[in-house]
This record gives C-alpha cells, sequence and structure tokens, in this order.
C-alpha cells in the first residue's frame, strides 16, 4: 500500500482551512436566512387566510346577531334589554376566541433551528481538527 503525501505547508493548510471554515459560514448563513424565510412565508399565509376568514365570519356574525336580536324582540323583551343580552354574549366569544388565537401565534417558532443544529455540529468539528 502506498500512502499519499501531502506537500503543503503549516500555513498551506491552515489557510485552506480558514477558506474552508470561511465557506461553511456563509453556506450556514444561506441555510438560516432560508429556513427562516420559509417559516416566516409560511406564518404570513396563514395570518392572511385567518384576517380573510375572519372578516366573512365577522359579516355572518353581524347578520346572525341581527337576527337573534329581532328574535328576542318578539319574544317579548324590550329593543334594548335583547341588544344587550346578544351584545354581552357576542364579547364574551370574542375573547375567548381572541385569547386561543393568541396562545397559538405564540407557538410559533421562525428561529432557524436546523441551522443552529448544523453551525454546532461543525463548530465541535472545527475544534477537534485543530486539536
Amino acid at each position: 500500500m502506498t500512502e499519499a503525501r501531502d506537500d503543503r505547508s503549516l500555513g498551506q493548510l491552515f489557510g485552506d482551512l480558514s477558506r474552508q471554515l470561511t465557506t461553511l459560514v456563509r453556506q450556514e448563513i444561506d441555510l438560516a436566512r432560508a429556513e427562516t424565510t420559509a417559516k416566516v412565508t409560511s406564518a404570513g399565509r396563514d395570518a392572511a387566510m385567518i384576517g380573510a376568514g375572519g372578516a366573512v365570519a365577522y359579516a355572518g356574525a353581524l347578520v346572525l346577531l341581527g337576527a337573534v336580536v329581532l328574535i328576542l324582540i318578539r319574544l317579548g323583551l324590550d329593543a334594548w334589554l335583547a341588544a344587550v343580552i346578544v351584545g354581552l354574549i357576542a364579547v364574551v366569544v370574542g375573547a375567548v376566541l381572541i385569547d386561543q388565537g393568541r396562545k397559538r401565534l405564540q407557538q410559533v417558532d421562525v428561529a432557524p433551528t436546523q441551522a443552529i443544529d448544523t453551525a454546532r455540529e461543525e463548530a465541535e468539528w472545527a475544534k477537534e481538527q485543530l486539536k
């Protein structure tokens, strides 16, 4: 068996290592940027869908709430009392929905976790190579 011999000097080896580490860091930055962009884009689409659905549901809810007020008036309640009852129920339901949406939105993680993990592994590898 023949051994492959590397005739590069120590300075050349360190220069190559430096260039390779620079390339690696750039690639990790690109990966982090791509991962973050994908997550933010997905969250933006989800938020737009929530907004559109909310607008349509809001219009329908107003019509239905008006109908409930009219039904209560027809059942013998004063108009103001029927409106107050329906309004209070709508406020409570709205508060519950807002709280649930806020909690779900807080769970969205836009950090580039894959890129961070890979960068840590590569940093450990680089430290081992310098030993």
